[in-house]
């Protein structure tokens, strides 16, 4: 919820799975964020990067790896080796 100046007033707002785009619930300790920040070619952090949040039901099956390596090659952040 807004209030009238534009500013986000919910006490509590609920997280997405990057993976499968599921809600995560508030209980859910498995869960986590991760942040991938972005480098240039000789290492040094440039001030942005992206959030990914992936549920424990993934995690749980062992598939977060393969989730995180889809959703960074979506973003043209890691490419694939021939």
């Amino acid at each position: 919820m807004q209030n009238d100046e534009g500013r986000i007033v919910d006490l509590y707002l609920p997280r997405k799975c990057s993976a499968t785009n599921r809600l995560i619930p508030a209980k859910e300790h498995g869960a986590v964020q991760l942040n991938v920040g972005m480098v240039d070619e000789n290492g040094r952090y440039q001030g942005e990067f992206f959030s990914f949040a992936i549920a424990g039901f993934i995690r749980s099956r062992g598939e977060s790896d393969a989730c995180l390596n889809r959703l960074l090659h979506d973003k043209g952040v890691l490419t694939f080796a021939k």
